[in-house]
């Protein structure tokens, strides 16, 4: 069985959300065991993978990107739509696009403090897309 479905993420402000609920939310049930697999489809946010508890996780890593990656580098080229735009770039090919997780008793496998996070790298990134593949 292969089942698609693609889901709209609510508009989310630059940062790191934790989004396992939202997504799950508009899932149909999932089969006894399988794979789930979620593509963004924007090149300017990403999908990880990470620690669900803490909240400053979710700063420390929005930081993290920050100083990697920062705004307004004199040898940026593509600058036409703002400051953020080249570094939201660059950040969603170093954290990805993808993430694929297991199906155990019709539930996502994930370790007791992992969760999916939505990395919005944008100011103002509006609604993200997420192409869900479910295959059991």
């Amino acid at each position: 069985m292969i089942e698609q479905k693609e889901i709209a993420l609510r508009p989310y402000s630059r940062g790191v959300h934790l989004v396992t609920g939202e997504i799950m939310r508009q899932l149909p049930e999932l089969p006894e065991k399988g794979l789930l697999h979620l593509l963004i489809k924007h090149t300017s946010a990403a999908l990880a993978l990470n620690e669900n508890a803490d909240p400053d996780v979710r700063r420390d890593l929005n930081a993290i990107f920050d100083r990697l990656v920062p705004e307004n580098a004199p040898f940026y080229l593509h600058v036409d739509e703002g400051s953020d735009d080249m570094p939201s770039h660059a950040k969603s090919v170093i954290v990805g696009s993808t993430l694929t997780l297991p199906i155990t008793d019709r539930h996502l496998n994930l370790g007791t403090w992992q969760g999916i996070y939505l990395c919005e790298f944008r100011n103002y990134g509006g609604s993200r897309r997420i192409v869900a593949t479910i295959i059991g």
